[in-house]
């Protein structure tokens, strides 16, 4: 349950973060949206794909780290296309 917690609060810093150098005074307000809700709804519709999106990557990351863990403690005879490599080289 921890990393889950710790998963979702760097999804949200890292989604603050992409939402603060998106803001419109970075760029002299030059893309506001004709009306504030049209706005506001943009930028809370995006911060809640984005946090998805941090948090389905940094998930993805941890089961792929998992794997090359689990990877590298097998015995040599029990990694996939052992028996094939075996006395053969290129």
């Amino acid at each position: 349950m921890t990393q889950r917690i710790t998963g979702l609060v760097l999804s949200v810093l890292a989604c603050v973060a992409a939402f603060l150098l998106s803001w419109p005074f970075w760029r002299t307000y030059a893309y506001w949206a004709v009306s504030r809700s049209a706005w506001r709804l943009h930028f809370a519709t995006g911060f809640v794909l984005v946090v998805y999106v941090f948090h389905v990557f940094i998930v993805s990351l941890r089961i792929l780290f998992i794997h090359d863990a689990q990877q590298l403690t097998l015995p040599a005879a029990a990694k996939p296309g052992a028996a094939a490599d075996q006395g053969q080289r290129l």
